[in-house]
């Protein structure tokens, strides 16, 4: 699909990847863009600089997602593209996260892309054409050591967009993954050092490199999208030998466990001793 005169939704749109989103859509003429976040201020900044609608919404609630895209089709009159980019770090480890730990990253990480499918697919296949692009992470492709929650949850959010693709890529539904490594954004910047070495450590890029694979990729219809080209190669060593793959990733998790354990002590005791001591 390409991106001239096309109307597109980008959440998670107030900085980082979904603001470099909207300005590269703008840069490719797009026809008009609406932008989602909920930092009002923020969001309001970066819908000025392509001109664009600024909706205050939680993409994490049912119900603001169907507002959200009622609201962009009364301004734009169909959406053609929409970017469910939101997403949040969660938090560390295992042992001692909460239930509302698991719920709040689960509705933002995955519901959102659910959500969103569920009352975009009947409109786009009505009007004839349509493209989702969920955003993800190569830790949904590789696994994040020090974090079940962010793991977890972005395994899932590729899984559902590998079905959206095989459900509804024959009746005129384009949909891309985008799974980045380390990217230049508060997620990554504003993190505990141990999280910005573990995912430095093929280069950390800047969103506007990362938008411009996006658009590569609507633009010709594919479906993983890895910025970072290594982890391709991960992925095959990952499928074709498991328990290699998972011996490398635990030498791995050593050379950071310092801080890992400090991110999540309960997770990462050093012997049986010192767990039974509790």
């Amino acid at each position: 699909m390409k991106i001239q005169d096309k109307n597109i939704v980008v959440t998670g749109a107030a900085s980082g990847i979904g603001k470099a989103l909207a300005k590269s859509f703008s840069n490719h003429n797009a026809n008009s863009i609406v932008l989602v976040d909920i930092d009002e201020n923020a969001l309001k900044a970066s819908a000025s600089e392509v001109n664009g609608l600024a909706i205050v919404g939680d993409i994490s609630n049912e119900e603001s997602i169907v507002e959200i895209i009622n609201k962009s089709n009364d301004h734009m009159n169909s959406i053609d593209i929409f970017c469910s980019n939101a997403g949040i770090g969660g938090a560390p480890g295992l042992i001692n996260t909460t239930e509302d730990d698991w719920q709040k990253i689960w509705q933002v990480n995955v519901m959102s892309h659910i959500y969103a499918a569920k009352h975009l697919i009947p409109q786009m296949i009505k009007q004839g054409e349509g493209y989702l692009v969920n955003t993800a992470s190569a830790a949904g492709l590789l696994t994040q050591i020090g974090s079940a929650g962010y793991s977890v949850t972005k395994s899932a959010a590729i899984s559902f967009a590998e079905w959206l693709k095989i459900t509804y890529g024959e009746r005129g539904i384009g949909v891309s993954c985008l799974c980045p490594q380390g990217v230049s954004t508060s997620m990554v910047n504003d993190a505990p050092q141990v999280i910005k070495d573990i995912v430095s450590i093929d280069g950390i890029l800047e969103p506007e490199v990362v938008a411009e694979d996006v658009i590569h990729a609507i633009e010709n219809d594919e479906f993983l999208i890895t910025p970072h080209k290594q982890v391709m190669k991960y992925i095959q060593m990952k499928s074709s030998q498991p328990d290699v793959w998972i011996s490398a990733m635990q030498s791995l998790q050593e050379q950071f466990i310092e801080g890992i354990r400090a991110a999540a002590p309960d997770d990462y005791k050093l012997t049986q001793e010192e767990t039974t001591k509790d």
